[in-house]
């Protein structure tokens, strides 16, 4: 390995993105997801009368350059094509005036009736239908407004939903009440997209032909419910969802940090005859604006922000690869992190009312909603930097720390936003199709725990997580009991079996090594085994879907850093010789992330290797490209022993 060669890489990536930073300290790069968000948005403001306020002419064009040659638009790149993503965008083009007759619609439409039409798609595609009258609402599911007045300790209430989930359902128990229909500019009816033909269309609930049918007969009693006007508590419980709604807007105008919420939450508004002038109102259409992109050529929609993920993912790459822990600008970016933890009690605190806030969240504004990855991240990017008020950060860190760990869930695991949101049967409602209304424990957020606390030394005497051991251990037997058999470990919030693997085999190798080193060896194996050729590693979204895809795809810059991360750890952990193959498969890989490198220091890469949902929304981060290559890279320089 050329010595210089790595220094140049490393310092080609270090300088990109120092020159990115932000005047205010933060990095930022773009989210992207689907066209779905921007369809919504066109449907949303359609809704409001607002026909001149965005860049509709980009937005066609958008939808235009992301249509596939199949005719369908894509979840994720090289999908072959999504159904319900399709009819949005079919339907977004549609609402900018695009006639049916246009040669891209008649493709789409094609696509689409191959696919089985409007009444195969997802449940909120089918609401976002319904709003203009293009399906009817007896077939989207009725949840009764008395829900909000259930407590949050008994056996269900709104806080057994995982947060995203919540945030986007407690402003439809409205939407779903009103039932709204509104006369858009221009008016389109779809009929054309009904595969069965619209006169022959069964507007009811998909039944599964298990015991999850009976969720579809107490739909019908509902909704039998309604039309007899026998729906108890529906006013108060439309008020209390009403006023959680207005409660849950942050200063900066959004819900949640996600778009779902935000257009739901408008809609909402919209249902109960809000008005435009409504501060309300303004602030959260001000917000909808700002989760835009507009270029010279395109306008589209980010589904959520990752202004706090990104930074600190930055700084902790930057002083990995070797920019001093008291460099100007590392302590600009650690200043911003530390300025963003949170101090409010959140939805969180009601599985967890003993418990002090502390955490980060995600996004700039998210004050009910920090989660516990990026607060692991934060934190072990802050503990190495210098700053000027080192005891205030002190206090910062053990203060996120001890909120951290009093979200342990009660299998040990940790999940993203809450503990022990885990009843498994509220994702068999028809309601819950794209199966992610809970939130339990994974194993990648588990292990980013215990990287932090290993990483914090939990063992000294001296450390905030000293009082812990017992927790540790009980993580520790969650996430070991989560090896598949082939070694690898499932990927939660990253793509897919490379990224879960490698946070695992990030924390168990810091960790004890030697008394994990059956699991670290299996897993490191595994990920020998899924390298590609060139040396690099790849995998694509449909690793969700079908097993035979794990760690496979094309290389890609983040996907390979992740593995070399993984990899490194175990041959530091275990001090394996240098004719292991686990040193010439680093020495491969690192050699792929040179060899592909840009002169400016970037790397290029358009799949998506985020997870939203698995199976049913990715996402494609600008910086993991970026950031974690050079952490990789900055680690191999590090460690003399991994190139000698």
């Amino acid at each position: 390995m050329d010595t210089n060669q790595l220094q140049k890489s490393i310092r080609a990536t270090q300088t990109y993105l120092l020159n990115q930073q932000h005047p205010q300290g933060y990095w930022w790069a773009d989210l992207e997801s689907n066209v779905t968000m921007l369809a919504e948005v066109i449907l949303l403001h359609k809704i409001w009368g607002l026909e001149d306020r965005l860049p509709w002419s980009k937005a066609e064009q958008f939808f235009r350059d992301e249509q596939r040659d199949h005719g369908g638009w894509e979840l994720f790149r090289g999908d072959g094509g999504e159904l319900s993503t399709s009819v949005e965008a079919y339907l977004g083009l549609r609402l900018l005036g695009v006639p049916q007759d246009d040669p891209a619609l008649v493709k789409a439409k094609q696509f689409i009736l191959a696919k089985g039409g409007i009444s195969k798609t997802r449940i909120f595609t089918k609401m976002h239908l319904a709003l203009m009258g293009a399906y009817d609402w007896r077939g989207i599911p009725s949840i009764p407004a008395w829900i909000m007045l259930l407590p949050g300790e008994a056996p269900f209430s709104i806080y057994d939903m995982s947060s995203w989930a919540r945030g986007s359902t407690v402003p439809l128990l409205i939407v779903f009440d009103q039932k709204p229909v509104y006369r858009l500019n221009p008016q389109v009816s779809l009929d054309e997209l009904y595969a069965e033909g619209v006169n022959a269309a069964r507007f009811e609930l998909p039944r599964q032909g298990d015991w999850s049918d009976s969720f579809v007969e107490l739909d019908n009693l509902f909704k039998l419910g309604e039309t007899l006007n026998l729906v108890p508590f529906r006013e108060q419980g439309l008020k209390a969802a009403e006023q959680w709604v207005i409660e849950r807007q942050e200063a900066s105008g959004d819900w949640g940090g996600i778009i779902p919420a935000m257009l739901n939450s408008m809609l909402a508004l919209r249902s109960l005859n809000y008005d435009l002038a409504d501060p309300v109102v303004q602030r959260g259409f001000e917000a909808i604006a700002r989760f835009g992109v507009e270029t010279e050529q395109h306008y589209w929609v980010q589904p959520c922000i990752s202004p706090v993920w990104d930074t600190a993912w930055v700084v902790r790459s930057l002083v990995e690869s070797g920019i001093d822990p008291d460099d100007a600008r590392i302590v600009k970016g650690a200043t911003w992190l530390l300025q963003q933890q949170i101090l409010d009690y959140g939805d969180w605190s009601v599985k967890n009312p003993t418990a002090e806030p502390g955490g980060w969240a995600f996004e700039f504004d998210n004050r009910f909603y920090p989660d516990l990855d990026d607060s692991a991240v934060v934190v072990m990017a802050l503990n190495p930097t210098q700053l000027p008020n080192e005891p205030q950060k002190q206090a910062a860190l053990t203060r996120g720390i001890r909120w951290m760990l009093s979200m342990q869930c009660s299998n040990g695991g940790w999940a993203a936003f809450d503990r022990d949101n885990d009843q498994d049967w509220l994702n068999a409602l028809p309601y819950s199709d794209l199966k992610a209304t809970i939130d339990p424990p994974t194993a990648d957020v588990t292990a980013r725990l215990l990287e932090m606390a290993a990483e914090l030394d939990s063992e000294a005497p001296d450390s905030p997580l000293q009082e812990y051991s017992q927790q540790f251990e009980r993580a520790l037997a969650y996430l070991l009991g989560e090896q598949e058999q082939d070694g690898s470990w499932f990927g939660r919030w990253g793509v897919n079996y490379i990224y879960g693997t490698s946070g695992a085999l990030s924390a168990l190798a810091l960790i004890t090594p030697q008394r994990h080193r059956l699991a670290l060896e299996r897993g490191a194996n595994w990920l020998l085994a899924v390298q590609n050729a060139d040396g690099g590693w790849g995998e694509t979204c449909l690793s969700y879907d079908h097993p035979r895809f794990k760690g496979e795809g094309d290389s890609t810059a983040s996907q390979t850093a992740w593995a070399l991360l993984g990899l490194m750890a175990v041959v530091k952990g275990l001090q394996v010789d240098s004719a292991h193959p686990w040193r010439a498969s680093i020495q491969r890989g690192v050699a792929y992330l040179i060899e592909t490198q840009q002169p400016d220091g970037t790397w290029q890469e358009s799949w998506f290797t985020g997870t939203g949902f698995p199976s049913h929304f990715y996402l494609r981060y600008d910086y993991y490209r970026l950031y974690f290559p050079l952490l990789a890279l900055g680690r191999f320089a590090a460690e003399g022993i991994l190139h000698d």
